[in-house]
């Protein structure tokens, strides 16, 4: 846009990492995080499911911690490190997450699984070995239209597993 005198004006942005790479936002009033991902960077993992925070199919990791992408502004992600599941793999290597996912067919339409996936990186991270109880407390606000709630309940006991194997063998 220009200003007087044909001088362009910056618009209002955000400085944020995405995926390990430093990025800047464009700041709209009331525009979502899931919003800016989707649309501007272009990371269609991030599904748009409820737009409430209940359905768990836009979840991210900000900080570490999982998030709901539909209910965190632009605004407030400034400085911040966000993870999408297209951040998760490291080269080849997929996530812990990804890898029990994808060995277990823990999906059927896969509409929620790259929330599922990206909230079991979480729960991973701060509870390595997780019990059934804590696997439910964690994925409770995850929503799989399939009801395939069996199998990810297995692939989040398998991720578990495959993260140790790693800190083995990387010991």
């Amino acid at each position: 846009m220009n200003g007087a005198g044909g001088a362009a004006v910056a618009t209002d942005a955000v400085r944020v990492v995405v995926n390990g790479r430093p990025r800047t936002l464009e700041r709209m009033p009331e525009r979502s995080l899931l919003q800016a991902l989707r649309t501007e960077l272009d990371l269609m993992g991030t599904k748009y499911g409820c737009g409430e925070g209940q359905c768990g199919a836009c979840t991210v990791l900000m900080d570490g911690k999982a998030v709901h992408a539909c209910q965190v502004s632009v605004k407030e992600v400034g400085g911040h490190d966000i993870v999408t599941v297209e951040g998760l793999a490291r080269g080849d290597e997929l996530n812990p997450a990804q890898q029990a996912f994808a060995e277990l067919g823990a999906f059927q339409c896969g509409f929620c699984t790259p929330g599922m996936v990206v909230g079991t990186t979480a729960l991973l991270q701060r509870t390595p070995s997780p019990s059934e109880a804590e696997v439910r407390e964690a994925l409770e606000g995850h929503l799989c239209r399939c009801c395939g709630y069996t199998k990810v309940l297995r692939a989040v006991q398998r991720a578990s597993e495959i993260s140790r194997e790693r800190a083995r063998r990387s010991a």
